[in-house]
């Protein structure tokens, strides 16, 4: 009978897992890690040209964000760096997008996604910037570039439908603003400027800004920084139940921009352009004011970070 081996195994390092927010101050062109709480606020990313979207792929150690750049000199970038703000690195360089706003991660597909707003596009582009993609063209040219119902804002995608989510948002405070939908693939035969799919899930809003999915629950919610008491809120809607009128959950925000997510521990977190951060449950409810006066603050990200104790 052959003599048995004695191996030793090396014990798995045990990890805790911390929540942050990763916030955008725009006028400052600078991005702020915090607690969720607001304290613990380090900058960690600063030489930003007027940052507008950001997004955490936590489980590969990155953050993404678009610089809007001058809006009129189609010099709009997305850049990419560690947790930490280390190894900044550009991976869409300066015109090839517009003005980018809002971005989202298909982590499972591997695919950035980003609305740019005088570019009057919705686009997408691999992890690393490569297969720069259009979506959605909804104008062409300086002329429809001073139709500001065609400037595309804010989106999200619905994984489970293969949708794709967007706002147009309209001149200030016309309550021309709208939020499309239509299929993540352009229809075969069709191209980007002349789909056949597209559906507007809401219309005459003051002026939706950027939207978050609740997939769980298949909830849409988004900012609008119009005027009250329509505007200046957070609002939600069933995607696929959807009501005559969508909900608002918050109100008496100051031009709100940024929106984040937590569905398992039921909050949200909210940026206004006036310098605030707000949490609350995903029904508004317990609504805090934690930070104010923090500059021009755009997106807002939330991320669950996992460290090896």
């Amino acid at each position: 009978m052959p003599e048995a081996t004695l191996t030793s195994a090396t014990p798995a390092k045990a990890s805790t897992v911390t929540p942050r927010l990763f916030v955008l101050e725009l006028n400052a062109g600078c991005i702020h890690s915090m607690n969720v709480d607001g304290s613990g606020k380090k900058t960690i990313v600063t030489g930003c040209r007027h940052p507008d979207g950001i997004v955490v792929d936590a489980e590969a150690g990155h953050i993404y964000w678009t610089n809007m750049g001058v809006p009129n000199l189609n010099d709009g970038s997305i850049e990419r760096a560690g947790l930490d703000g280390g190894n900044r690195e550009t991976i869409v360089a300066e015109g090839k997008t517009f003005t980018p706003k809002q971005i989202i991660l298909d982590k499972k597909a591997g695919k950035l996604y980003w609305c740019d707003r005088e570019g009057m596009r919705v686009m997408r582009a691999n992890l690393d910037g490569s297969l720069l993609e259009t979506l959605i063209e909804s104008g062409h040219g300086d002329t429809d570039r001073r139709d500001q119902t065609r400037w595309c804002v804010g989106l999200t995608i619905d994984p489970k439908h293969n949708k794709i989510y967007w706002t147009q948002k309209g001149p200030d405070n016309a309550g021309l603003g709208r939020i499309f939908r239509a299929n993540l693939e352009i229809p075969k035969g069709e191209t980007s400027a002349n789909r056949s799919d597209i559906e507007v899930f809401f219309d005459k809003l003051p002026e939706p800004i950027d939207l978050e999915l609740d997939l769980k629950n298949r909830v849409l919610y988004w900012t609008d920084r119009g005027d009250a008491p329509r505007g200046n809120t957070v609002s939600r809607a069933s995607i696929d139940n959807k009501p005559a009128d969508p909900e608002i959950v918050l109100n008496h925000l100051m031009e709100a921009i940024g929106i984040a997510l937590d569905v398992a521990g039921d909050r949200m977190f909210v940026t206004d352009f006036a310098g605030s951060i707000y949490s609350a449950r995903l029904d508004g409810s317990a609504e805090r004011n934690f930070l104010y006066a923090q500059g021009n603050l755009t997106g807002i990200a939330y991320a669950e970070i996992a460290k090896e104790n």
